[in-house]
């Protein structure tokens, strides 16, 4: 009679399908594992063999979870994960498990990085991992700890922790903003710096001007991809830009940009949410939204102080 612990599958097997499953890619795993494509999907077809059944329907650019698959993964992911922790306390260095924290490319530039010094400072022993992403994503199953998402409150879950609202304001560099915000019909007088986002009308100058009854036509616009690109060509001293208050709050302090209080306008039901992937959480992904919670106080004393 065999032992039980003997048909047990390989942990790598196990480990390449969870990630697989997680990502719902084998190419996407095998980037998370630092392995070939062919190494993850070797690992797979040996574990579907070794249990009888296949696990994964295979398609052009994504696959999906067989019944069986959907057991094992429901099974072998959260395992994993209390095994990946228990390893990381286990460590003679005593080094505690990265805490990985999402977020947009606009958030992380200008609202986290400037802050980041403090953290560090305050504690050195803490590891973080940011990625810039604002999709949609299971954080469990993708290895995020703690994440910040930019949406509307009914695009979040239930439990997401509101951080501030959206608010905007034109900016502009210190050169630049005695001219530009002298009147209303100034603007149109200088290059307008605008985010290529429609999904974001209230980010775009023209609707932004038309509700004001002020001239459209600008002289010139340049267009940005990246919300950090746009703020900084506006340091710069490149034009004029929509800033969105929460993010810029760094600039203004130090001087980089002057603001038109006067035009503050809300962000039509928009905010930042803070998602957390686990409940409790690690002692260092505590620590870290702890800071944050501290930084959003911080950001919203702020921007009651300017009201």
């Amino acid at each position: 009679m065999s032992h039980p612990l003997l048909n047990l599958p390989p942990l790598d097997a196990l480990r390449g399908f969870v990630a697989t499953a997680r990502r719902l890619s084998i190419t996407a795993a095998a980037q998370d594992l630092c392995l070939t494509q062919s190494a993850v999907s070797r690992q797979i077809q040996a574990l579907e063999e070794r249990l009888g059944t296949p696990l994964l329907v295979r398609g052009n650019r994504q696959v999906t979870l067989t019944d069986a698959g959907r057991q094992l993964f429901a099974l072998a992911s959260p395992w994993l994960d209390q095994l990946a922790e228990l390893t990381a306390t286990l460590r003679p260095d005593g080094r505690a498990q990265p805490v990985t924290i999402s977020a947009s490319i606009g958030v992380v530039s200008l609202w986290i990085l400037p802050r980041l010094g403090h953290l560090q400072a305050a504690h050195p022993d803490v590891e973080l991992r940011v990625e810039t992403s604002n999709r949609v994503m299971d954080l469990q199953r993708e290895g995020v700890d703690l994440a910040i998402r930019y949406a509307p409150a009914g695009a979040v879950p239930a439990d997401a922790l509101r951080l501030f609202d959206e608010e905007i304001v034109p900016v502009a560099s210190p050169t630049l903003a005695a001219s530009a915000f002298a009147d209303g019909a100034a603007l149109a007088r200088h290059v307008l710096l605008e985010l290529h986002d429609r999904s974001h009308p209230f980010l775009q100058w023209t609707p932004w001007l038309r509700q004001r009854g002020l001239e459209t036509a600008a002289r010139a616009t340049l267009r940005f991809n990246q919300y950090d690109q746009l703020i900084q060509a506006a340091i710069e001293g490149n034009g004029v830009a929509l800033g969105r208050l929460p993010l810029i709050l760094p600039a203004l302090r130090d001087g980089r940009l002057v603001a038109d209080l006067r035009q503050r306008a809300a962000g039509d039901g928009y905010g930042y949410w803070l998602l957390q992937a686990t409940s409790p959480a690690r002692p260092e992904v505590a620590t870290v939204r702890d800071w944050l919670l501290r930084q959003v106080a911080d950001t919203q004393e702020a921007l009651l102080a300017m009201r």
